[in-house]
């Protein structure tokens, strides 16, 4: 799963796509996701990083996780 190829994103969070003129912000772990997509990291690693970083229940991450790429997947931001 990746962004597509249009899709501006900054360091910041911001996300913008230029077929729609839509933009969207993110918190900092929101971010941190950004970057480890532009990584091509798996979802497996990008729970493993976060885990590992932050004190988080691994369960809820990944429901968190999900509810997130489904947010991106609504907006059409998604390659899949």
């Amino acid at each position: 799963m990746r962004f597509k190829k249009n899709i501006a994103t900054s360091d910041t969070g911001f996300i913008f796509n230029p077929a729609s003129g839509d933009s969207f912000s993110s918190n900092t772990i929101g971010s941190e996701i950004f970057s480890y997509f532009k990584e091509d990291k798996s979802r497996k690693e990008i729970i493993s990083l976060i885990c590992d970083k932050y004190d988080v229940d691994k369960n809820q991450l990944e429901k968190d996780l999900e509810d997130f790429f489904s947010q991106l997947r609504d907006h059409n931001l998604l390659e899949e």
